[in-house]
């Protein structure tokens, strides 16, 4: 990416607005473009400056973090949300993901966690926290009366989308699949642009609910 990140913030604390512009201004790969202090105020400012990121706060007035996710996702599918919280509630956390984050951040982390994992983010290798790959397993199951999809999808394609329902980072993909990372990243902006999904989330779910993945590798991994 020869450009600068382009970052809007969207939180309703002042403190925290400032505390994120200061992360984002160690690294010049990262440009903040706009502030905002409600939800509604974010979904504007994301029509009017079309960011490439922005860092969403779950909890916010008027309309929420979550919503105003699901409205920008709908309306400019790439741009990039990453949520900010105090709190790594599975529940809520697991909610913006499905509406199409991309990703989270615990306010209390280091400066420089944040940084890595937001160009993690920007190149599309932040891999999917095992606990959420367990929780799609046990919320979204295949359909025994429910036909399979009908997708253009290739069988290595298809091989990539079960072991990122297993939580299974880029490196880890390319190692069991004996390829190059770089190859894994082509295949899955590939995949998202076939299915129109925008996350590992969404492509998990997906895989899952066509019966590409079996939940026995978790009871695998819990008898290791």
């Amino acid at each position: 990416m020869a450009e600068p990140c382009r970052i809007l913030i969207g939180d309703d604390h002042k403190h925290a607005r400032q505390a994120m512009r200061m992360i984002i201004e160690q690294d010049p790969f990262f440009e903040l473009v706009g502030e905002a202090q409600d939800g509604y105020e974010v979904v504007r400012l994301a029509a009017e400056l079309v960011p490439d990121m922005v860092l969403m706060d779950i909890n916010m007035p008027g309309l929420s973090g979550l919503e105003a996710t699901r409205m920008i996702k709908e309306a400019y599918p790439s741009i990039k949300i990453v949520m900010v919280t105090v709190s790594d509630d599975a529940s809520d956390l697991f909610e913006a993901l499905k509406k199409g984050a991309q990703g989270y951040l615990l306010k209390n982390l280091n400066p420089s966690i944040w940084l890595t994992y937001l160009r993690s983010i920007v190149a599309d290798e932040a891999p999917m926290p095992k606990e959420i790959a367990s929780r799609i397993l046990h919320e979204f199951t295949p359909s025994p009366t429910k036909a399979p999809a009908s997708t253009n999808l290739t069988s290595r394609e298809q091989e990539i989308l079960t072991h990122v329902a297993k939580g299974l980072s880029n490196r880890e993909i390319a190692a069991a699949c004996t390829i190059s990372e770089y190859t894994v990243k082509n295949h899955l902006k590939n995949i998202m642009q076939k299915l129109h999904l925008h996350n590992r989330v969404q492509l998990a779910r997906f895989a899952v609910e066509q019966g590409w993945v079996s939940q026995r590798f978790q009871g695998d991994d819990d008898e290791k």
